[in-house]
């Protein structure tokens, strides 16, 4: 396994993904009662969005530097992740809402965004996972 990721070390950020979407799962269930929505639904906390970018952008640090121009993309990549889940996606959210109220043609999605705590929690989750794995597997440069 260790020889499997330190080559594709891009499987750490899917591993991630996939874990931050079986949390969401969880936390979801127990909070909402929300047991069937299933993985990989818009919006809940944590973002798997945000944990994957932060994943990447860890990996890629630990790989490459944090110098690199790579991480410097990967910051960037992040940073616009960040942004639209709580930004763009949420308000396209709000604006399902009242279409949906307006009109009786099609119901629309309405939970797309996250909110602030929900994208922190996903930088956190993304990020110790990670490091974990990281330390765990001793990769890097």
């Amino acid at each position: 396994m260790r020889d499997l990721i330190s080559t594709y070390i891009f499987l750490i950020p899917v591993i991630v993904g996939l874990l931050t979407e079986a949390t969401k799962v969880v936390s979801e269930g127990i909070t909402r009662g929300a047991w069937h929505d299933g993985f990989f639904r818009s919006g809940g906390m944590p973002s798997t969005h945000s944990a994957f970018v932060t994943s990447l952008l860890i990996v890629v640090g630990e790989r490459t530097g944090i110098e690199s121009v790579e991480f410097a993309i990967a910051f960037v990549i992040a940073s616009l992740f960040w942004y639209d889940a709580m930004v763009s996606r949420r308000e396209m959210g709000e604006q399902a809402k009242v279409l949906n109220q307006l009109q009786k043609l099609k119901v629309l999605q309405e939970r797309l965004g996250h909110s602030f705590l929900q994208v922190v929690g996903g930088i956190v989750f993304g990020a110790v996972v990670t490091v974990g794995v990281v330390e765990a597997l001793k990769i890097g440069t």
